[in-house]
């Protein structure tokens, strides 16, 4: 009896620190959508997991698939081809309306988060090289993430009136958006309200490829100029790159997937 007790245990142990090494890195590649209740949910059940027989097995088989994964995409440069394929990048050319994608974020603090940031320097930068006169920002519909944090629109609006107090360009706002399913919804909108028909698209590297091909989905017809990345060396020199290209791939997969599935609805 003993001897069960003190193997019940140790089960329990094993999987807790199972449970909390996968929850360490679900938060990193989950973003906003590891919550804290998400992750307590997976110690849980990775903890009780442990204390049985064959799901013991099952999640020892489990993590040690994905700690062999992660060793590879980590210390080799495995994941460079497949990051590169993510990027649509074009030689920008004159239109009617520059895109600026949503990026986040930082409810607590009320700062844009660095993707946010670097796309609306990249557009503000082709505004000021003429390519076209109006900018887009988007406002979050608060679906994700908290009700009450500040919208990414009017901290990009008080920007680009701190950068521009005269003469700035005329800046719309695409309104209450979930995805870039949405924004697209509303551009396409506003196209056929004024008549647009070339549009340069500004969004993260990785995110370009998809953001376009959504985009012409909804019939219109636009250039992908992605901002600079700059929250990794996207040659992944280092296993800190190859950890971050983990997770920018283990996103744009998985939002592929759900896109091939239908997709969020429209909002």
């Amino acid at each position: 009896m003993r001897t069960f007790q003190v193997s019940r245990l140790s089960g329990l142990l094993e999987g807790a620190a199972i449970g909390a090494a996968l929850g360490v890195l679900a938060a990193f590649l989950g973003e906003v959508r590891a919550s804290v209740p998400v992750l307590l949910l997976l110690l849980v059940v990775c903890t009780v997991a442990g204390a049985f027989g064959w799901p013991r097995r099952v999640l020892r088989w489990g993590a040690g698939a994905v700690a062999a994964l992660l060793a590879v995409c980590v210390l080799t440069p495995v994941l460079r081809a497949p990051l590169a394929a993510l990027t649509l990048a074009q030689p920008p050319g004159k239109a009617d309306l520059i895109v600026v994608l949503g990026g986040g974020v930082q409810c607590v603090s009320g700062v844009l988060e660095a993707s946010s940031a670097t796309r609306l320097l990249r557009g503000l930068e082709l505004w000021r090289a003429g390519y076209a006169p109006v900018v887009t920002v988007s406002e979050q519909s608060g679906i994700i993430g908290p009700a009450d944090c500040p919208k990414m629109s009017t901290l990009e609006r008080a920007q680009i009136a701190a950068l521009y107090p005269q003469g700035g360009p005329d800046v719309l706002t695409l309104a209450h958006v979930t995805t870039t399913k949405d924004e697209a919804a509303r551009v396409r909108a506003y196209a056929q309200q004024r008549g647009w028909t070339r549009i340069l698209l500004v969004t993260t590297p990785s995110h370009s490829r998809r953001a376009a091909a959504l985009f012409r989905a909804n019939g219109l017809n636009v250039v992908s100029v992605p901002a600079r990345e700059i929250r990794f060396d996207d040659t992944l020199p280092t296993p800190l790159d190859r950890l971050w290209a983990v997770r920018v791939l283990a996103y744009e997969g998985t939002s592929r997937v759900k896109n091939w599935l239908g997709g969020t609805p429209e909002r």
